[in-house]
């Protein structure tokens, strides 16, 4: 097992996406961006992915500018390239083009090498009453869960 420093979760892309596909993905970022990265300073909440001239962007994914960064800290919203291969690329192309699909950041994590890996998933929107739908499993589940626990007590 790989050794993961978790930085940024984002929760609503799986409560408002279907995910089809996940690659992991480097980022492009200054040294201050880094410092603030491993800080835990990120938001990945309103962030999605873009491709524009055969490169892969995020944009609104938001780091905090670091505290002793300065006259080196830069805009905390700017778009960042992410690093992929170009075979990925063109897999994303694909996707996003001929499917109608998304890309969306799903997580931010440090590897055991030190680098900024982000998980950037293929998604398919989900309308409202697929998000109902899968809030009401949940809740099923969680029920059956404490059904079950409170069974195996009274025996």
């Amino acid at each position: 097992m790989k050794k993961r420093i978790l930085v940024a979760n984002n929760k609503k892309a799986r409560h408002d996406y279907f995910i089809e596909d996940v690659l992991e993905a480097g980022l492009v970022l200054t040294g201050t961006e880094i410092k603030s990265i491993r800080q835990g300073k990120v938001n990945l909440k309103e962030s999605y992915a873009k491709i524009d001239n055969g490169e892969v962007i995020v944009l609104g994914m938001h780091i905090s500018p670091y505290e002793q960064g300065n006259r080196f800290n830069v805009d905390p919203l700017r778009p960042r390239k992410l690093l992929l291969h170009k075979q990925e690329i063109r897999k994303l192309i694909g996707y996003t083009t001929l499917k109608g699909l998304t890309l969306v950041p799903l997580t931010m994590y440090i590897n055991e090498k030190g680098m900024a890996k982000m998980e950037l998933a293929v998604a398919r929107g989900k309308k409202e009453y697929d998000k109902r739908d899968t809030i009401a499993k949940k809740d099923a589940d969680r029920r059956m869960q404490q059904v079950a626990k409170n069974y195996r007590k009274d025996y």
